[in-house]
C-alpha cells in the first residue's frame, strides 16, 4: 500500500508542473524512440539482405574469376584469372563433382534494349536453361531459354519484370513482340517473376538470352586459346552438410584446368553462400547495435535532465519534507518517495519513447518498397529497462540529498 501511495504521489507531483515534466521526459523519449527505430530498422536490413542471399538459390556456390582480396568486381576482371565454358561443364561432370546437381554459367554485361521510342540500359545475362533450377528463379509468363536456343544461338530473350513494365503497356501481352539489344532484334519468349532488389542489384532489370547468343553477338570475350569466358559460374549442391566438400571438389578441378601449381595462389575464388549471408550478418548486427548505442547517448542527456528537475523539486518542496519528517516520515522513505518519482518520470518518457519509436519503424516500412523495419521484444523491454535505470542512476543524489535534510531548517525554509 505504501509503494502504491508513493507513486500517486509521485504522477501527483508531475501533474502539478505538466510543461515541466514534458519538457524533462523529452530527453528520455527521443532516446527511446532514436534506440528502437533505429535497431528495428538494422534488424530489418539484416533480414532484408539475408533474405536477398537466400532468394538466389538453394545450397549455392559462386565460382568469380580472381581472389576477393584483389578488389571490386570490375578490377577483379582486369586480373589475370579467367573462368570459362569448360570450367563449367567439368563442374557438371558427376563423376567428378558428385555433390553438384546443377551447375549454370553466366556470361553477363550491360546493353541499351529499347522496343519503339523507349529505352534503358539494362544487365544483359546470357544462360543456360540450367539457370532457373539453380537459382530457383523461373519465368511467370511464356518460358526460358530452352537447349534448341542455345544450339542454334537463336536470338530469343526473357526479360525481367521491371524491364517489361518500362518497355510495354500495361496489360500488354510481351510474348512474341520484338525488342533491340544493342540494335540487334530480339523476339521476347518470357518475362521473369519479380524477384526484387538486393545484393544482386535489381534483379528485374535483366534481360537473359541464350549463352552462346550472349557469347556470339553482344560479349565476344575469349581466352588466347580460344576457350569462351564466363563471369560467373553458379552451383547447387545436394544438401548444406556438402557445400564444404563440393567447394574443394571444385577447387582442385580449377587448380587443374588453369595449371595452378601446389602452394601456388589460385586465380578464382569459390564463394559459399552460407559465408555470405554470415558475413553480412555479423556487420549488420554490429552496425544495429552501433546505432543503438548512439541514440542510446539521448538518454544519458535526458537521465541528466532528470536530475536537474528532481534537484530543483527538492528545493520547491523543501518545507513540505520538512513537515513529513515532522510527523515521523524516516529517511528511507523521503529517500524511496523521490526515487519513485525519478523512476517514474523516466518510465512514462520511456513508454511514450516505445510507442513513438515503433511508429517511426512502421512509417520507414511503408516508405521503402520491399523492406520491413524488425521491432524486437527484446529492444523495447531494453529501451524500457534502461530509461527505469536512468531514472534510478540520476534520481538517487537527489533524492539522498532530500532524505538529509534537518526538519527543523527545513520548517523553516522560505
Amino acid at each position: 500500500m505504501q509503494l502504491y501511495e508513493s507513486i500517486r504521489i509521485a504522477f501527483r507531483a508531475l501533474a502539478a508542473n505538466k510543461m515541466r515534466s514534458i519538457l524533462t521526459m523529452l530527453g528520455i523519449i527521443i532516446g527511446v524512440g532514436a534506440v528502437i527505430t533505429l535497431m528495428s530498422v538494422g534488424r530489418g536490413v539484416e533480414k532484408y539482405v539475408t533474405d536477398q542471399f537466400s532468394s538466389a538459390g538453394s545450397n549455392l556456390l559462386f565460382i568469380v574469376p580472381g581472389q576477393l582480396s584483389e578488389g571490386p568486381p570490375e578490377q577483379r576482371a582486369n586480373s589475370t584469372g579467367v573462368l570459362t565454358l569448360k570450367d563449367a561443364q567439368d563442374i557438371a561432370n558427376p563423376l567428378r563433382v558428385p555433390d553438384v546437381i546443377g551447375v549454370a554459367p553466366e556470361v553477363s554485361g550491360s546493353a541499351a534494349v529499347s522496343r519503339g521510342k523507349k529505352s534503358l540500359r539494362v544487365s544483359i545475362s546470357g544462360v543456360t536453361p540450367a539457370y532457373q533450377d539453380v537459382r530457383s528463379w523461373r519465368a511467370a509468363t511464356g518460358s526460358f531459354v530452352a537447349d534448341a536456343d542455345n544450339q542454334e544461338r537463336s536470338r530469343v530473350a526473357v526479360i525481367g519484370s521491371a524491364v517489361y513494365s518500362k518497355l510495354f503497356e500495361p496489360n500488354e501481352y510481351p510474348v512474341d513482340q520484338t525488342i533491340r539489344i544493342n540494335n540487334l532484334l530480339f523476339r521476347v519468349i518470357g518475362v521473369m517473376e519479380e524477384k526484387g532488389g538486393g545484393g544482386f542489384g535489381n534483379q528485374d532489370e535483366t534481360v537473359f538470352v541464350p549463352l552462346t547468343t550472349a557469347q556470339d553477338r553482344l560479349f565476344r570475350r575469349k581466352t588466347v586459346s580460344g576457350d569462351y569466358r564466363v563471369s560467373v559460374i553458379y552451383a547447387s549442391v545436394i544438401s548444406a552438410e556438402r557445400m564444404d566438400a563440393a567447394q574443394e571438389q571444385m577447387a582442385e578441378i580449377l587448380r587443374e584446368n588453369h595449371n595452378i601449381a601446389y602452394l601456388d595462389e589460385d586465380d578464382f575464388s569459390v564463394i559459399n553462400q552460407a559465408d555470405l549471408i554470415s558475413i553480412f550478418g555479423d556487420i549488420l548486427g554490429a552496425l544495429t547495435l552501433f546505432l543503438g548505442a548512439i541514440a542510446g547517448i539521448s538518454l544519458l542527456v535526458g537521465g541528466i535532465g532528470i536530475m536537474n528537475i528532481m534537484l530543483v523539486s527538492v528545493t520547491e518542496r523543501t518545507r513540505e519534507i520538512g513537515l513529513r519528517k515532522a510527523v515521523g516520515a524516516k529517511r528511507r522513505d523521503i529517500l524511496g518517495q523521490f526515487l519513485i518519482e525519478a523512476i517514474t518520470l523516466a518510465l512514462v518518457g520511456g513508454a511514450i519513447g516505445i510507442v513513438l519509436g515503433t511508429s517511426g519503424a512502421q512509417a520507414i516500412s511503408s516508405f521503402v518498397d520491399s523492406f520491413s523495419a524488425v521491432v524486437g521484444v527484446d529492444a523495447i523491454l531494453t529501451s524500457l529497462f534502461f530509461s527505469m535505470g536512468v531514472g534510478l542512476f540520476f534520481g538517487i543524489y537527489p533524492a539522498y540529498r532530500a532524505s538529509r535534510l534537518n526538519p527543523i531548517e527545513a520548517l523553516r525554509y522560505e
